[in-house]
This record gives structure tokens, C-alpha cells and sequence, in this order.
């Protein structure tokens, strides 16, 4: 499904991708690990077009992501970025719900907060949560917005990025398990970047 063929990419004289060709199939899983600087989230922004390559193409089911709409080809996609980098001036539920009240996914507020509200539900938190700002939660409770916001669009790919990072070990075991359930549950295909070897177990 994705496809990275022979990737280069360097800041100045720091080559931090130097020919990294892989294939991830429809619905599997793959986790990419190593320590901080070794170019797993460059990886990722390349994927995502946040960053261009030097050299070499990134693929989706055997289209060159550059030719490809980039509204539609990020409709595809969710993320669950490093410290949940929720908005901290929006809403639980407008967080969750962001990406569905813009764009090729826009649909009406009542129906974007009804799906908010469910992905909630879905991560193990409460309807009530929706109202309150994230300034009000936990780092627990971050997260689980964050893998809800996700989710919201019911993505064919999603992506993890240091997804426990900042937990403590029985919140990022709860974390894990969740990811795992939900992965499974709806088929998707997961790329997890993480120094966390527990994360890989998972």
C-alpha cells in the first residue's frame, strides 16, 4: 500500500536518510525504532508531504504521492502525534472533530460533534469529556483524545508517533493495548515510530 523507494534527505552537511526503501502492505503493521535524531519522524514527514525529499519517491498503492490530490491523498491518513498536540483553545470535541469541519471531509457541526462524542466512547472516555478544554485532562487522557482524534475519519492508514511518550509504564501498557485493539478492529494499516521497546512488543 505505502511504498518508500530509496529516500535521501539531509539538513546541511547531516545526512539523516540515506536510501531507505520499505513496503507496507494493505492492513499490516510496522514499527519503525531507534533513538532520538536518527530520522524516524523525518520518515514520517516524508510520507506525509510535510517535508520534501532530496531524492528518491514515496508511494500510495503504486501512485507517486506527488501527483496524487493532497486533499484527498491526507483524507486517507490519521495521526497520533508526539504529546497529542491537541489545541488547547478548542474543545475536546472540536479537536477530535477538526479535520471533519473542513476540506473533502466537511460535514455539518451536529454531526461532527455526534462523531467526536462516539470516537470518545470508543477510546474509553466519558460524553462529558467533549466540553472540557485539554488544559483540564491528564497526559492519559490527552492521548486518548489524541488517538480519537485519529480516528474520527475513519482512516484507511493511521499513524503513531512516540505514541507513550510522557506516560507512566501502566498508562502507556493502557495506551498500547488500546492502539492495538483498534488497529485490529478496524483493519488499518499502522506505522508506529518509537524509541520504546515496550511500544513494539505491544
Amino acid at each position: 500500500m505505502i511504498q518508500l523507494d530509496r529516500l535521501h534527505k539531509s539538513f546541511g552537511p547531516n545526512k539523516v536518510l540515506q536510501g531507505v526503501s520499505l513496503k507496507i502492505a494493505k492492513g499490516s503493521s510496522l514499527v519503525v525504532i531507534g533513538g532520538s535524531g536518527t530520522g524516524k519522524s523525518v520518515i514520517l514527514k516524508c510520507i506525509l508531504g510535510l517535508m520534501r525529499v532530496d531524492q528518491g519517491h514515496v508511494f500510495l498503492e503504486g501512485k507517486d504521492m506527488q501527483t496524487l490530490d493532497r486533499d484527498h491523498f491526507l483524507s486517507r491518513f490519521g495521526m497520533l502525534f508526539q504529546g497529542a498536540a491537541l489545541f488547547d483553545s478548542l474543545p475536546v470535541w472540536e479537536n477530535i472533530a477538526f479535520r471533519l469541519t473542513q476540506g473533502a471531509l466537511k460535514k455539518s457541526k451536529s454531526d461532527a460533534r455526534e462523531i467526536a462524542i462516539e470516537k470518545l466512547r470508543r477510546v474509553g472516555l466519558q460524553p462529558d469529556v467533549a466540553d472540557k478544554y485539554p488544559s483540564e485532562l491528564s497526559g492519559g487522557m490527552q492521548k486518548r483524545v489524541g488517538l480519537a482524534r485519529a480516528i474520527a475519519a475513519d482512516p484507511e492508514i493511521i499513524f503513531f508517533d512516540e505514541p507513550t511518550t510522557g506516560l507512566d509504564p501502566i498508562m502507556a501498557g493502557v495506551i498500547n493495548d488500546l492502539i492495538r485493539e483498534i488497529v485490529t478492529e478496524m483493519g488499518v494499516t499502522a506505522m508506529t515510530i518509537t524509541h520504546d521497546m515496550s511500544s513494539v512488543r505491544a
